[in-house]
């Protein structure tokens, strides 16, 4: 044991276990608001998460503790909220379904960060794991809302952080902590967390150095390095060594406090990928008599399923199971956390309902899930939280409403983030009227409609268990373009189908085989725009439905009671479409320009073409008069090659379609703009600009822009940045970090567009106005028109949003947009592209006079968010 012995605190924190005081309080039922209740079956429940300080302030005589930390106009500083403001609110939460509720970590923590003058309102930097911060309240404050969740049937579950404390230390290497480690004190006048053993942290001091209880590293700059994930700084924050038996002691103690004490029924652990998946065996399950395991606490006050959840923070890339595989292998460590939030679900749901991804990505992330992990029903799963942008920030309602009914009849432990519910757009905004980002009123609003929606979706998950404790079987998708995907849940005797369609336009779902005899009755439970009707299965045992536009419908599946299927009239035939040619009448599977089709059908029938499910596009066709028919489709839409397209014939008359044909497209792509732009100009409009503090930046000049190259397709779209450096020090999902990219499109002879550049201070150069405009970063990819645009609001979401593929190497970032996402415009000659970088977090990161750690400096607070910016006019070929 590197740490000489177990403090008096952790022998304190366990007395009376061995006296198995415990099971008989957990006896106690929870009509009586007990502090112990036995634990529930986690498949059924519903957890609302909660970020305490900026849910509501219950007692706003805690707000400010004195050290200039409070400021409920600063979004850095704390704003009020609290336990009892959170006990005040159950009946909300309760009322709008949930079973649960998550809070963010409620102990003493570091108040202000020296480093980087931002605010622990968040509870993730702790100075003391086993006292409750006074800005939330007391510990009595806590067992208060324990005993009224309890009373209520609820739970409670607490976000427990074991990888690190605050930040205290400062280290530019490590090999050697003396003299690459130096303490920096905070404005509560501390250098080290109260609590020990944490608070030997001198790098100084050798006996403390000998002591181990830190890593003394400097910050994580490589996520792929297995040895800076687990022993570096993430953050900046003072990492713990969690191989050492005494900091091991320490943190049981502490969080078996909180099971003890409080009554506490689940914990989330924070940035579980930076512990070893070893160590949570230990903490769950150790034996040790002073400090037990977690599990064997909350085991001894009845809590027989205590619920462990790790954070791995990663989404995968379409079609990649890597983050899965890496949360995988944590849960299948013997002894370590039963659960993991599963992010690559969220990653999925995000693409495919928010920015318009082919719905073939979701049904590989639910076919992965079910193949991959032993027990999916129980990994929480999410569509936004604290620390990712929030849905609505880049998706609209229509497709909030999508993603929360997937999540909710697919398996896993859904969490609802605070302010859903209320259409929040912001990621840390206040609930309450006082709060910073809460625009001066309360948000507990039960008669919204969101909240009345989330209520209804909620109650037929908890109405039909099949959805929390089921399995899914895709039967449909699209591969190559937002539209339909369907799936079939069962359990015990019990089946549903769950259709969407996550198009802005109606979309075709043909001849879908729904496993269920001909004749077979489906019961419509469900549908964001009411109930929908009931359907019978056709005679040849499938479905053709044409989907509204952004719907979601569920349908139980009811077979006939005698057990023999009702039968039902064939229907007529369906055209046919001949094997596809491309230009010159040779047979392939590739086409490089526009689709020609042929085909028969009866005579002088009318129907249509439908492409990738596409009705709105739909191509109007007529036999002539001896049964064929021919017709042209455009494929400009079409940019991945990799893609598979399908093409069938709809006849909408009868509600027939006949045999799809599968094609790829491969456009003939043109160069129309080379643009060398000089380095070193990367300095905003004054020229004065500079960039945050982090080396992250300085060192890589992530925003200075070399070389602007656009290519067309007809009306398709791409554009390559080549930047001087391009980083992913931060792990981001798109492959580049520290900067985000703004890109307006001038589309050619047109004038409705605005010179307004949203949220970035500033207005177009030349008099160009934009139709088009992309913001991109490490984690968003959002494009919008201008419709309701304005230096505040983005304008009006469309998808498809870019594709986009990195190549560190060359320092290039390419995106790719089809002619659908911009309109179908027949060319883009004459357009024009303006190409802007700064960096975004939730917003533009501010702009100041000097420059702070994530701060960028030389100008005023209300300055163009512009550090480089690039214009190129789109003419003929070169």
């Amino acid at each position: 044991m590197r740490y000489g012995q177990r403090t008096r605190r952790a022998r304190g924190l366990v007395l009376g276990l061995a006296l198995g005081m415990w099971a008989v309080i957990a006896n106690a039922s929870a009509s009586d608001g007990a502090l112990h209740v036995p634990s529930p079956d986690w498949r059924d429940q519903v957890i609302y998460f909660v970020l305490v300080d900026r849910f509501d302030d219950g007692d706003p005589a805690n707000n400010d503790q004195g050290a200039g930390e409070y400021d409920p106009s600063d979004p850095s500083r704390y704003s009020g909220g609290d336990l009892a403001g959170v006990t005040r609110r159950i009946d909300y939460i309760k009322g709008l379904g949930a079973t649960a509720v998550w809070i963010t970590p409620p102990v003493a923590g570091q108040w202000l960060n020296p480093g980087a003058s931002y605010g622990g309102y968040h509870g993730y930097w702790a100075s003391d794991f086993s006292a409750v911060d006074p800005h939330y309240g007391t510990l009595d404050d806590y067992r208060a809302l324990s005993r009224v969740l309890h009373g209520q049937g609820m739970y409670l579950v607490q976000d427990v952080v074991v990888n690190h404390a605050g930040d205290w230390l400062d280290c530019t290497g490590d090999a050697d902590p003396a003299r690459d480690c130096r303490l920096r004190t905070d404005p509560q006048g501390r250098r080290a967390p109260l609590q020990p053993p944490f608070d030997r942290n001198d790098p100084a001091n050798p006996d403390e150095r000998a002591a181990g209880i830190y890593h003394w590293t400097p910050e994580i700059t490589d996520f792929t390095d297995r040895r800076q994930e687990l022993d570096f700084a993430l953050a900046g924050l003072d990492d713990l060594d969690t191989r050492n038996p005494a900091v091991r002691d320490a943190l049981r103690a502490s969080y078996g406090h909180w099971v003890r004490e409080v009554g506490v029924d689940a914990f989330r652990v924070d940035t579980a990928f930076h512990v070893p998946a070893a160590f949570f065996a230990d903490f769950l399950h150790s034996a040790d008599a002073d400090a037990p395991g977690i599990a064997r606490v909350a085991a001894a006050s009845g809590r027989d399923d205590f619920l462990a959840f790790g954070e791995g923070f990663g989404s995968d890339a379409p079609f990649d199971d890597t983050q899965a595989r890496k949360l995988d292998a944590y849960m299948r460590t013997p002894g370590g956390l039963p659960s993991m939030i599963n992010f690559p679900l969220y990653g999925s749901l995000g693409d495919v309902f928010a920015r318009g991804a082919p719905t073939a990505q979701l049904r590989h992330r639910i076919e992965s899930m079910l193949a991959l992990h032993a027990d999916p029903q129980r990994m929480p799963s999410f569509i936004d939280n604290h620390d990712v942008d929030r849905f609505l920030a880049g998706g609209d309602v229509p497709a909030l409403k999508q993603a929360l009914l997937a999540m909710l009849t697919l398996p896993g432990i859904p969490v609802i983030y605070y302010g859903t519910e209320q259409g929040f757009a912001e990621r840390r905004a206040s609930m309450f009227a006082g709060g910073v980002g809460s625009g001066g009123r309360g948000h507990f609003d039960t008669a919204t409609p969101l909240y009345r929606y989330l209520q209804s979706a909620i109650a037929l998950r908890r109405d039909h268990p099949l959805f929390s404790r089921g399995v899914p079987t895709v039967l449909a998708d699209n591969p190559a373009a937002a539209g339909a995907i369907a799936w079939r849940t069962d359990h015990d005797g019990e089946s549903a189908l769950v259709v969407l369609n996550s198009a802005g336009h109606a979309a075709l779902l043909d001849r879908v085989d729904v496993a269920a005899p001909a004749g077979t009755r489906l019961r419509g439970l469900f549908g964001i725009d009411g109930t929908p009707p009931d359907l019978v299965v056709g005679a040849d045992g499938r479905l053709t439905l044409a989907l509204p536009p952004r719907s979601g419908m569920v349908w139980r599946i009811e077979p006939p009671a005698t057990g023999v299927a009702t039968p039902t009239t064939p229907p007529p035939a369906a055209p046919t479409i001949d094997p596809i040619q491309r230009h010159g009448g040779t047979a392939q599977p590739t086409v490089t320009g526009d689709l020609y089709l042929t085909g028969t059908a009866r005579p002088g029938h009318a129907f249509q073409l439908v492409v990738d499910g596409n009705l709105e596009a739909a191509t109007d066709v007529q036999a002539d008069s001896d049964g064929r028919w021919r017709a042209t489709v455009r494929t400009d839409g079409m940019t991945d090659p990799v893609l598979a397209h399908r093409v069938v014939a709809w006849d909408p008359d009868s509600g027939t379609a006949g045999d799809a044909r599968g094609f790829r497209v491969a456009l003939d792509w043109t160069l129309r703009a080379d643009h060398a732009d000089p380095r070193g100009d990367d300095t905003g409009p004054t020229g004065r600009y500079v960039y945050p503090l982090d080396p992250g930046w300085r060192g890589l000049h992530p925003a200075d822009i070399e070389r602007v190259r656009v290519w067309t397709a007809g009306g398709a779209l791409r554009f390559e940045l080549t930047v001087r450096g391009i980083s992913k020090g931060w792990n981001p999902a798109n492959g580049f970090d520290r900067a985000a990219f703004t890109a307006y499109l001038q589309l050619p002879g047109r004038d409705d567009g605005t010179r307004t550049m949203p949220q970035q201070h500033a207005n177009l150069p030349d008099g160009m106005q934009w139709h088009r405009r992309l913001r991109a970063h490490g984690w968003s990819n959002v494009l919008t028109t201008p419709r309701g645009a304005s230096d505040t609001d983005e304008g009006t979401l469309v998808t498809p949003g870019a594709t986009i593929a990195v190549d560190h190497a060359a320092r290039t970032i390419t995106f790719t947009l089809p002619a659908t996402a911009l309109g179908q415009p027949e060319s883009l000659e004459g357009a024009r592209l303006h190409v802007t970088t700064w960096d975004y977090d939730g917003g533009y990161r501010p702009l100041a006079a000097e420059a702070g750690p994530m701060t960028f400096g030389g100008g005023e607070q209300d300055g163009a968010r512009v550090m480089d910016e690039v214009t190129v006019s789109l003419g003929r070929a070169e």
